[in-house]
C-alpha cells in the first residue's frame, strides 16, 4: 500500500529579534562550542538500525524533500559544496547528487551502522561518507566554505545543538544556506505515554534521562531569533504531516513500529531483550493501541516537524 497523506497545516512564524535565543545570545551563553557548554559525549541508546528506521522511508523522507525544495528556492547560484549533517542510511543524501549533479556532496553520521547502509547503497562513489557526531564535526574539514548545510531529524539527539548553529552558519560560503528540520511531537501521545510506561518502571531512574534528552528542540520562534542574529534571510515553519500507516490485523501496531527506529532507541539500549524489555513493549503497546486505533484504512499519525533555514549575505 502506497503511503497516503492528508492536506498538512501550514505555520509561520513571526521573525523577529526577541525571544528566548537572543536573550541567551546577547548573555553569551550561545557561544563557539570549543569555548562554552558541555558535549554530549557519552549514550545508552540501542544502535541504529537501518532497516527499522527505512520501514517508513517516504514518510520520514517527505519532511526533508520539503525542506529541499525551500533551499533550492532560496540558492541564488548553483552549489559547489552540500553537506548533510546527520545523513543516516544514505538514501535522502543520494538524492543530492541528483538535485545538484554538479555539487561535491559529503554525508556525515555518527553511527557505523548507517553509514554502512550508505556506502552500500552508493555503488557510484557520489558522496563523501564520513563518520562524526554533530558535536565533533568542524565545518572547516571540507577544505573549504560549504554552499549548503542541510541537518534533517538529526538535531532533536544533540541537546548542545543551539551552541552549534553559529559555528555552522559562520562557515557558509557568501550566500550559503543553513537548512534544519527537527521533530516537535514531544507532547503527542506516542511520546508522552512512553516516557509515563518508563516512570512506572522498575528502572525509571535509568531511563528517564535519554527519554528527557531530545527534548531539547526549541520553539520555532527560538530558532527564528537565533538565526536572525547570524544572516538577513530567515524562514522559519511548523508543519503537522497527518500521516496515514498501514496497520494489518495480527501486526505490530505502526506506530510502535516507527519509535523502535528512533524514539524509542534509549529504552531499547538499557533493557536487553528477555522478559524486561518485553514488558515494557507490550505495556506501552497497548496505551499505543488506545491512542492511536487501528482503522479499515490504518492508523492516522500525526506529526509535527520543525523547519529553519537561513541564507547568509551574498558576495
Amino acid at each position: 500500500m502506497p503511503p497516503v497523506y492528508f492536506a498538512h497545516d501550514y505555520k509561520t512564524t513571526t521573525l523577529h529579534e526577541s525571544g528566548v535565543a537572543m536573550d541567551m545570545w546577547e548573555r553569551g551563553e550561545l557561544t563557539n562550542r570549543r569555548t562554552k557548554g558541555p558535549t554530549w559525549t557519552h549514550s545508552t541508546d540501542a544502535g541504529w538500525s537501518p532497516e527499522q528506521y527505512q520501514r517508513f522511508a517516504d514518510h520520514r523522507g517527505r519532511p526533508m524533500r520539503d525542506l529541499l525544495a525551500r533551499v533550492e528556492a532560496a540558492l541564488t547560484a548553483d552549489p559547489r559544496v552540500v553537506v548533510d549533517l546527520g545523513c543516516g542510511p544514505g538514501d535522502q543524501t543520494l538524492a543530492l547528487t541528483d538535485r545538484w549533479p554538479g555539487a561535491r556532496v559529503v554525508g556525515i553520521d555518527s553511527s557505523a551502522e548507517m553509514l554502512t547502509k550508505a556506502r552500500s547503497l552508493d555503488a557510484a562513489g557520489r558522496v563523501e561518507w564520513v563518520q562524526a557526531s554533530a558535536e565533533e564535526w568542524d565545518p572547516r574539514s571540507t577544505g573549504g566554505p560549504v554552499d549548503i548545510l542541510v541537518t534533517n531529524a538529526t538535531l532533536q539527539w544533540v541537546p548542545t545543538h543551539l551552541r552549534l548553529v553559529p559555528e555552522w552558519v559562520a562557515g557558509l560560503a557568501p550566500g550559503g544556506v543553513f537548512a534544519m528540520q527537527v521533530p516537535s511531537n514531544f507532547a503527542a501521545p506516542s511520546h508522552r505515554l512512553m516516557r509515563e510506561v518508563a516512570s512506572r518502571h522498575p528502572r525509571a531512574e535509568q531511563l528517564r534521562p535519554g527519554l528527557a534528552r531530545a527534548e531539547a528542540v526549541a520553539q520555532p520562534e527560538t530558532y527564528a531569533a537565533l538565526l536572525l542574529g547570524l544572516a538577513p534571510d530567515v524562514d522559519v515553519w511548523e508543519t503537522t504531516y497527518q500521516q496515514v500507516l498501514p496497520a494489518g490485523d495480527g501486526e505490530p501496531h505502526p506506530v510502535l513500529e516507527w519509535v523502535k527506529g528512533t524514539g524509542l532507541r534509549p529504552v531499547l539500549g538499557i533493557l536487553p531483550e528477555g522478559p524486561e524489555r518485553d514488558t515494557f513493549i507490550e505495556t506501552y503497546a497497548a496505551e499505543l493501541e488506545r491512542a492511536y486505533p487501528r482503522r479499515p484504512f490504518g492508523v492516522i499519525f500525526p506529526f509535527s516537524r520543525i523547519f529553519a533555514l537561513a541564507r547568509t549575505q551574498g558576495a
